[in-house]
């Protein structure tokens, strides 16, 4: 155990986000993302039994976007003649704002074949068992600068 450290942050993941540099991407997955397909070339940290909004509140806490891009976290966009609600969207921008001054600013969206061909160059992918639909996130990593 660690002080300061989310107990959701696992001595694996905690490596990866510390191992990563400037620039590299995370996606944090539902439970639909093939998360073992996309990351053939990446590290894939499972987190069963967590939904991915308290996997990226907790990560967010230790994890710097990048400040160089203009949208350094992005969402699944929803397919065309998808139908479906994205209210855990909302939640991902209160969360992101308590971590960076853009707010909602921060996140953008990304079409969703894109997002898998991003997601194979991810330097890893923690796969979460979430249930809601579209609920894929892919951060960019910053620098810390203090």
């Amino acid at each position: 155990m660690l002080k300061g450290i989310p107990s959701i942050l696992s001595p694996e993941l905690l490596k990866v986000l510390c191992e990563m540099g400037h620039s590299d991407r995370l996606v944090i997955s539902d439970g639909n993302f093939p998360s073992e397909s996309m990351g053939r070339d990446a590290i894939v940290i499972r987190c069963d039994g967590h939904g991915v909004p308290e996997i990226l509140e907790a990560i967010l806490k230790v994890f710097p976007l990048d400040t160089y891009v203009e949208k350094p976290m992005n969402l699944m966009e929803v397919m065309p003649g998808d139908h479906v609600e994205t209210p855990i969207w909302d939640t991902y921008k209160e969360i992101v704002s308590k971590y960076d001054e853009r707010g909602a600013e921060a996140v953008g969206n990304i079409e969703r074949f894109k997002f898998y061909d991003e997601s194979r160059t991810a330097y890893a992918i923690v796969a979460t068992s979430e249930k809601a639909l579209y609920a894929n996130i892919m951060l960019q990593k910053g620098v810390v600068a203090e």
